[in-house]
């Protein structure tokens, strides 16, 4: 019989958050879970996403990642006033490209950043009929993430 005591292992969730209802209740499930289940904590992240088909001119780039600053501050807020009375540690990223690459990506690091944490994407479902037929990010993260994955209805 071993006196020593197995280390508690962090589980870090990587909420996808776009200030949607969908995300708000993915937020709400990820306090839930990890006020039950310390030591954790959430990275909240947003990816601002132009389609492939939006070009640009240099002026409009300026001007939308401009925009896309604001959005993440206002979202960066949005998080801080539901996280905060939580006392979970969290922190906030806004990345630029593909939604599910992006949160993989994110996921992929701090896993290698940790190696004995417990890394999970959560999101919120999505309600749009378009998902239904082309795919939402959901659907992405479940056919490419290689940590486990959440999807909040």
């Amino acid at each position: 019989m071993s006196a020593e005591t197995p280390p508690v292992h962090e589980l870090h969730l990587i909420v996808g958050f776009d200030g949607s209802p969908a995300a708000m209740r993915a937020l709400d499930a990820a306090v839930r879970l990890l006020s039950v289940r310390p030591p954790a904590r959430v990275s909240v992240a947003w990816v601002a996403h132009l389609t492939s088909t939006v070009e640009l001119s240099a002026d409009a780039v300026a001007i939308v990642e401009n925009d896309f600053d604001q959005v993440a501050q206002e979202l960066r807020a949005a998080a801080a006033e539901r996280l905060g009375d939580s006392g979970i540690p969290w922190d906030f990223h806004w990345r630029q490209g593909l939604i599910a690459q992006e949160l993989i990506a994110m996921a992929e690091s701090a896993q290698a950043a940790r190696p004995d944490d417990v890394v999970v994407i959560l999101v919120g479902s999505s309600s749009s009929l378009m998902h239904r037929m082309v795919g939402s990010v959901a659907v992405n993260l479940a056919r490419h993430s290689p940590v486990p994955i959440i999807v909040v209805p």
